[in-house]
């Protein structure tokens, strides 16, 4: 018999999630980010939850893309935000509606050689300077794609942003002007900009199309604002039994490096999940759990399998009994703060050792 430890998805989170990213989007259109396999989520049940109101999704790699197909999804193209990463990559693109984004004069080359080319985006760098032509190369670039009677397959520019999350930063607004400066000589082509954070900023420009991530999965894409405030609800529940309790005495200690000592009685129960299921390893005592919706915390030291919480507060909790390390009632995003880390990196972290239940 499992031991009963699973992330549950709440699949109506999910499409709540992405109607508050379509709100905020205006009249822009959101395509659904669901790289990394839908960021922890699984990206089949993803791409199956958004399929009848997403119009577009976009990946990393063509990896991700290959399995919103196997997942049966096969209506909605699909932008590869990585581009391709070999020029035999460009045919699969064709035969399964796949947008990859050009981002070096690699990749362009590649196109240019090839007998037939997919539709594609360009990316633009704006000062992120990880991906992406510098703005002044664009005209030489659409001159090439042109030469090569190439240039009806744009669809239109990409950029990203940096410090879209943090709203004392003037650095979005640069990007914003270089990218509509870098990208006004072609009117007709659409334009993509804001991520997650960026549909919260008061008057960002928005352009054709968003690309909302996070906030799909119910985490803050904001610095010092909660989900919850954002309008977003929880998409991820991790939950794992309580496995053993036992009431420890002053001066007893738990579990590896006896970092946590007892100064007073204390029932202590034992979580059947540690970071070999993806738990963080550097949350330790104080972090915040939840056990019958009452809120109680970690003590001492995660280990691989298990992890112990002071039951102090929930004195009726029992073995068996199903304890929340993350989800409605303890937000990732806190947990993640008690770990020195995003919420982004928990949820992508859940490794396969924990089953994913759709509800």
């Amino acid at each position: 018999m499992p031991r009963g430890s699973f992330a549950l998805i709440d699949s109506k989170a999910l499409q709540h999630n992405y109607q508050v990213a379509c709100q905020r989007s205006g009249q822009s259109s959101a395509m659904a980010v669901i790289k990394a396999d839908g960021y922890g989520h699984g990206i089949a049940g993803v791409a199956r939850a958004l399929a009848a109101v997403a119009p577009k999704f976009a990946v990393a790699c063509i990896e991700e893309a290959i399995a919103i197909r196997n997942a049966g999804v096969g209506q909605q193209p699909v932008a590869l935000l990585e581009g391709v990463h070999s020029e035999q990559d460009l045919a699969t693109c064709i035969e399964n509606n796949f947008e990859p984004a050009l981002h070096c004069d690699d990749q362009l080359q590649w196109l240019v050689r090839a007998p037939a080319a997919p539709r594609i985006w360009l990316k633009v760098n704006t000062g992120m300077n990880r991906l992406g032509f510098h703005t002044e190369e664009l005209a030489q670039v659409m001159a090439t794609l042109a030469q090569h009677q190439l240039a009806s397959k744009v669809i239109g520019f990409v950029t990203h942003f940096a410090c879209a999350d943090d709203e004392r930063s003037t650095m979005t607004q640069q990007q914003t002007e270089r990218f509509e400066k870098a990208t006004a000589p072609w009117p007709e082509l659409q334009r993509s900009v804001a991520n997650s954070a960026a549909l919260f900023r008061p008057g960002q420009k928005l352009f054709g199309w968003s690309r909302p991530g996070i906030m799909l999965y119910g985490a803050s894409p904001i610095v010092g604002t909660s989900a919850a405030e954002l309008g977003l609800k929880s998409v991820m529940t991790l939950q794992a039994p309580l496995i053993s309790t036992r009431l420890l005495q002053p001066g007893d200690s738990v579990g590896y490096g006896a970092d946590w000592v007892a100064s007073k009685p204390t029932r202590m129960g034992i979580v059947a999940l540690g970071y070999g299921d993806g738990y963080p390893r550097h949350a330790g005592t104080g972090t915040p759990a939840a056990i019958h919706g009452q809120r109680i915390q970690l003590i001492g030291r995660v280990s691989m399998d298990m992890l112990a919480v002071d039951l102090s507060t929930a004195p009726a909790a029992l073995n068996g009994d199903p304890v929340e390390l993350w989800g409605a009632t303890v937000p990732v995003d806190e947990v993640a703060g008690h770990a020195a880390t995003i919420g982004y990196e928990l949820l992508t972290s859940v490794t396969a050792r924990v089953p994913r239940r759709w509800c």
